[in-house]
């Protein structure tokens, strides 16, 4: 199992080896690239999970040696085709997942091998067509979709509607997406001489995607070597182009990263354009091989760092726009093959300093964009100034940013000698504190707060640290974090940024586990310190990744033992130190794989001289290489005697002793699995928590055991995050099961057979977001038991005989306060409440008679049981009554408020109450001190100050007010540094100035000349005006660049037939018109009604003669910052209403099975940004999603019924009369119309 983690490429000798592998889980990866061979050492192997990675195309024979593989998952990747080939070999597949990819291209016999195929999910793809008979050969298939594609319905695809028809059971919801006339239609429905085809499109579409030669993406137009996939809402790189394009044109799209080897296919490319898109990552081989590419555009994306080499190969290449992006990183080598390279810009990014030489090898660069970068002009960047001066090519003002006494000064205008490094100087920007310059990339963190860094050292020590701090300068050479209370040393990566660290000191600290792989990366590293800590035992995980250590010391911790795996791996260490362990017996050869240890010290420990150590005083003797005289504590006779000078036969053991060896202490229980922190113990009979389960555990599985009560030593593991205690036996809890728990997002405790739970069970569980009380035997809460558990967004109560009465009002308005509660718990009684939701059943129903206020009383004790509260009696008789049960203590009768806290018993429920808490305590039970600077309100590194019962702000210079909200006023009139009209905006980096049309520049001081890159034609003369210019034209011609020639004589203009439609404007452009479409309107001449805008409060859309209704798949885009509105409604006395309620999507679906029921989207969606609601009808099924998010689902039982086709569809409100009718009848629970 490899889920969820950073893994980016399989190479083909991965695996090699693991010849009776079975399963094989790599999903949730970031895996691009699988080698082909990758899995052919693997014959026995019978699952594979490679979904949820980055994967773009499948390798043909990828798995012609895997007969045995019978499941293969390889959903949610970014696959585009599926070659011929890919499948062969894996001739027993019985389950294949290709769902929610990019397929837009299947060959001709991909799946002819897969004669055994049950299930086969190509849903929520790009597929338009299939070659004929497919899926012929699969008589055994009894699970397929097909839904959520681009089918295209002609003649091609007729043998899959009578496929279809075969098998009623299989591929429901397959639908045409066009032609126009077919459009939504289930593909199984449509006869066949409605598949048609006509033209020479048809006959183009009718040539099945070939991988061979690549073909024009179906989203894009291809002409003349040029594929044009402009503004096509494209999220990645289509595969499979054309071979022989020149031109890729991808820009205005979504795209968020080009993939290792993204181009390198398509030898034949001059220009690729990715301007414009959403791209953080480029791979380092992105554009391998292009040797014909001259121009390469990535302006306006997100790119922070060039990749080492990436533009590697490049000779041919003559224009790189990477400007406006957000780049910090050049390394001098960047553009080293660049020689023909003419224009550069690396205008707007975030470049701070350049390595010397970086441009050297641009011997015919013409132009150089380097302005809107925030340089650091000291003696770093001279060389930059001096190459400008001999080289004018920079024409786009680059200026400094720092110091202030060179600020916005032009660099290739600045004399030499005033770039200079002085300690004096401040160089680095507002907003950028966290690098400083460094060689390899001119970025690298800066010392960590409040240590102290100085020629490679950084120091860190006596600062009551927890845990290393994550952000290390690179060039670090030590590290001391000595008299620190660090605890837990977690695996975290740090030390593969810090290639330079020789010597790591971690002593006093309070050390008691080491993560595995903790150390990974840290190969430089020769000397670690862990004196004085809590380490029980050592183990070679922890030290993996110290290939190059030579001094370990490990004095004055708690290790009892050496086991043969401790020090695995330090093959280069030659002094060890353990000093003043506990050290009771050491395992034969547990120093054989330090072949270089030359100094061993095993001074003070208590060593148990009997036959297991008998080993170690000849080992001693023959090495000479231990400090000192380590002696015997044990057995008496031999104590303080020095261990190699015991005689071998006085090793003696007592009978039965001999087996009793130092092992390694388990990582692991052995009744669990452990992966890292996750500890699964489900399905083991245990009654009783196993031991040695690890201190830093965030998730424990115990579900399916046999315990009674939640085990005391939970307590213990204070990082948990996750509880499942599921299936088991627990029938109570008490206020201390969950203490020190503060981290726990997620505790179940579903079907067990908890009955009453105590007011302050979940107190102090304020990071608690998810509770499962699902199916147990709960009739009532008390009032205040979620008190402190503040962030519970999601509480599973259903299946649990609920005692709907006054008593649980307060849970009724509880759960309807941000949905709390799916809409499942239902109400066991009283009768008149018997099976009504708890989420949707008005508070005010919630009633108690005066002969019924008991609460959670027990009724006599049945024979084995103890006692319990009967909901049924309660129920059907009155309350429980008798001698022993008629007195309902009030919650304040055990004393309940603590330190002088006083309890007030809370009418209407015997056991609730409230605590008022005396001064300096707070919490329901008034146990927390309080303290007034915990959540403190002082802003801008202001500090808390406590008081008594409040607090003050003490403010840092210049900042004013009561929590130190006020910052100095930069932009008043004596501080603005704007110039000319600008307009000066404060931001938290400081002023920033926004130019009037015409100026630039960080003061907006430089008037900017736009005839610089002026493009009028036909010998026209340039205007330069205030932000643009104007085309002067000959004689003639005409256009906003002077491009049209003159007209023939009363021949009409392009705009004159270019018939746009809907009041859309007309502009030539070039050669074409153009129109420019209002909003809501689309399409070449506007006539495509795209969006509607509700405004007014009584407007609707009306849509008359549904189709198949209640059978349908509705998408709505909904942009509102309204709290209520109506989306959906259809219907007359069966309904189907979707609603905006409370920002929360919700559905009420009533096909004629009363009572109706509801669904509630988990999410808000009145934001004000656009939101995707997704509703997928099936007679009396709804399926509810919101934003691609995991449906929900609402099925009505009952008979049969399908609503009224004939009724109106309502988009966005209804007419006076349906929709008072509706809000009657509580069809809707707010009647006002959409806005938005």
């Amino acid at each position: 199992e490899l889920n969820g983690n950073n893994i980016t490429r399989i190479h083909k000798n991965d695996f090699s080896g693991l010849k009776q592998l079975r399963v094989l889980q790599l999903m949730e990866n970031q895996i691009s690239v699988v080698e082909r061979g990758a899995f052919d050492d693997m014959k026995e192997l019978e699952r594979l999970r490679l979904n949820r990675n980055q994967l773009h195309t499948l390798p043909e024979l990828l798995f012609q040696h895997n007969q045995a593989l019978s499941r293969l998952d390889l959903s949610e990747n970014f696959i585009q085709a599926i070659p011929r080939k890919a499948f062969r070999g894996a001739t027993d597949l019985k389950n294949l997942q290709l769902d929610k990819n990019q397929i837009s291209c299947i060959e001709d016999g991909a799946f002819r091998a897969l004669r055994g195929l049950e299930v086969l999910t190509l849903n929520n793809n790009n597929i338009t067509s299939i070659p004929v008979s497919s899926f012929n050969h699969m008589p055994k298939l009894r699970t397929f979709r097909l839904h959520s594609n681009h089918l295209f319905c002609d003649c091609h695809l007729a043998w899959l509607s009578q496929w279809l028809r075969q098998r009623p059971t299989i591929g429901l919801f397959t639908q045409c997406a066009a032609p126009a006339q077919l459009r939504g239609l289930n593909v199984a429905e449509i006869q066949k001489n409605e598949f048609s085809c006509s033209g020479q499109a048809d006959a183009a579409r009718a040539q099945l995607c070939s991988l061979s030669s690549g073909s024009c993406p179906p989203m894009c137009a291809c002409s003349n070597g040029i594929v044009d996939c402009r503004g096509k809402g494209l999220t990645a790189i289509p595969a499979n182009l054309p071979e022989t394009m020149t031109e890729i044109r991808l820009e205005l799209n979504g795209i968020k990263s080009i993939p290792p080897g993204a181009f390198s296919p398509y030898k034949k490319l001059r220009r690729i354009d990715l301007s414009n898109n959403q791209i953080s990552e480029i791979a380092p081989d992105a554009f391998q091989g292009l040797r014909s590419l001259n121009s390469l555009v990535l302006y306006g994306n997100k790119i922070t760092d060039l990749p080492k080499g990436v533009f590697g190969g490049l000779f041919a290449l003559q224009l790189l726009l990477l400007n406006a992006n957000k780049i910090n990183c050049v390394r001098a080598d960047a553009f080293q093959d660049l020689q023909n390279l003419s224009l550069l810009s690396l205008y707007d990014n975030k470049i701070q300093s350049l390595a010397k030489g970086t441009f050297t090898s641009l011997r015919a660069i013409q132009t150089l964009h380097l302005a809107q970068n925030p340089f650091v002009c000291d003696c770093n960047l001279k060389w930059l100034a001096d190459f400008l001066r001999a080289n004018p090519i920079e024409t786009s003002g680059a200026r400094c940013a720092s110091p202030r006494r060179l600020a916005n000064k032009r660099i290739g205008q600045i004399k030499s000698k005033k770039f200079r490094c002085s300690a004096k100087e401040q160089y680095f920007i507002p907003g950028t504190e966290d690098y400083q310059l460094n060689s390899e990339c001119n970025s690298d963190v800066v010392c960590p707060p409040k240590c102290r860094c100085e020629a490679g050292v950084v120091e860190c020590s006596n600062l009551k640290l927890t845990k290393i701090p994550e952000r290390i300068p690179q060039s670090t050479t030590e590290l001391r974090l000595n008299n620190n209370e660090i605890s837990i040393l977690e695996a975290t990566g740090i030390f593969k940024k810090l290639p330079h660290l020789k010597k790591i000191n971690l002593s006093n600290n309070k050390v008691s586990e080491i993560e595995d792989g903790a150390f990974e990366g840290a190969a430089s590293v020769s000397e670690l310190h862990l004196t004085v800590n809590q380490l029980e035992s050592v183990r070679s995980g922890m030290f993996r990744g110290l290939d190059g250590l030579r001094t370990l010391m490990l004095r004055n911790n708690r290790i009892s033992c050496i086991h043969n795996d401790s020090f695995t791996g330090l093959r280069n260490v030659r002094l060890l130190s353990l000093y003043d362990n506990q050290i009771s017996t050491i395992a034969p050869g547990a120093f054989d794989t330090l072949q270089s240890l030359s100094t061993l010290n095993l001074l003070a420990n208590p060593f148990n001289c009997n036959c297991q150590l008998a080993w170690l005083g000849d080992w001693l003797r023959k090495r000479k290489i231990v400090t000192g005289n380590p002696r015997c504590q044990n057995p008496d006779f031999l104590r303080q005697i020095p261990l190699q000078d015991v005689a071998f036969p006085d090793f003696r053991c007592e009978e039965g002793q001999e087996e009793t060896s130092c092992i390694p202490r388990p990582q692991c229980p052995q009744e669990c699995t452990c992966l890292e922190t996750v500890v699964r113990c489900s399905n083991k009979h245990l009654k009783a928590l196993p031991r040695g389960i690890p201190k830093n555990v965030t998730e424990l599985y115990l579900d399916g055991n046999q315990f009674t009560q939640v085990p005391g030593q939970l307590s213990s593991f204070k990082y948990l995050q996750l509880v499942d205690l599921s299936n088991n036996k627990i029938s109570s809890l008490s206020n201390s099961s969950f203490t020190n728990m503060s981290q726990l997002t997620t505790l179940i405790l579903s079907y067990n057979s908890l009955q009453c739970i105590p007011p302050l069970a979940f107190e102090g569980l304020r990071s608690l977001r998810l509770l499962s009380l699902h199916g147990n035997d709960i009739s009532t809460l008390p009032e205040g038991i979620f008190a402190d558990v503040t962030s519970l967004s999601h509480l599973a109560i259903g299946a649990n005989p609920l005692y709907c009465s006054c008593n649980l009002r307060w849970l009724s308005s509880w759960v309807k306060t941000g949905y709390k509660e799916p809409g499942i718990a239902r109400c066991a009684g009283p009768p008149s409440m018997e099976g009504k939701l708890l989420l949707t059943t008005p508070a005010k129903k919630f009633e108690c008679h005066a002969w019924c206020m008991g609460l959670c009383l027990p009724t006599a004790p049945r024979r084995g049981q103890g006692t319990r509260w009967d909901p049924l009696l309660a129920a059907t008789s009155s309350c429980p009554q008798g001698r022993d049960c008629e007195v309902a203590l009030d919650g304040c009768s055990s004393n309940p408020c603590a330190n002088g806290g006083t309890c007030q018993p809370q009418d209407g429920d015997g056991a609730a109450f409230r605590c008022l808490c005396a001064a300096g305590f707070e919490g329901p039970s008034c146990r927390t001190v309080s303290d007034p600077c915990k959540e403190h309100s002082c802003e801008n590194g202001g500090s808390c100050v406590p008081g008594a019962n409040n607090y003050t702000c003490l403010c840092p210079a210049r900042f004013t007010g009561d929590f130190c909200e006020q910052p100095p006023d930069f932009c008043s009139a004596e501080l603005s540094p704007c110039q000319h009209g600008s307009t000066c905006v404060p931001t938290s980096q400081g002023p920033r100035c926004e130019c009037v049309p015409g100026y630039v520049g960080t003061n907006c001081s430089e008037d900017f000349d736009d005839c610089q890159d002026h493009r009028c034609q036909n010998n026209a003369r340039c205007v330069d005006e205030l932000n643009g210019y104007s085309c002067l034209c000959t004689e003639g011609y005409s256009g906003q660049l002077c491009e049209m020639p003159p007209h023939g004589a009363g021949q009409p203009g392009l705009c004159e037939r270019a018939e746009c439609q809907n009041g859309a404007a007309c502009v030539e452009r070039g050669s074409r018109a153009l129109c420019q479409c209002l909003p809501g309107f689309g399409g070449p001449k506007c006539e495509k009604l795209l969006s509607v805008n509700f405004v007014d409060r009584d407007t609707y859309l009306q849509f008359t003669d549904l189709q198949d209704w209640p059978r349908a798949n509705i998408t709505l885009q909904v942009s509102t910052a309204e709290d209520n509105g109506i989306l959906l409604y259809n219907g007359d006395s069966d309904h189907m209403a979707v609603e905006l309620y409370q920002g929360h999507v919700r559905v009420s679906y009533d096909p004629g099975t009363h009572p109706s029921s509801a669904i509630y989207s988990a999410e808000t969606i009145n934001d004000g940004q656009f939101h995707t609601v997704e509703l997928v009808t099936f007679d009396q099924m709804v399926n509810l999603s919101i934003d691609g998010g995991s449906p929900m689902t609402m099925d009505n039982s009952g008979k049969h019924y399908t609503l009224n086709s004939e009724a109106p569809l309502y988009v966005g409100g209804m007419p006076v009369d349906v929709n008072s009718a509706a809000f009657r009848l509580w069809q809707l629970l707010n009647g006002t119309s959409f806005h938005g």
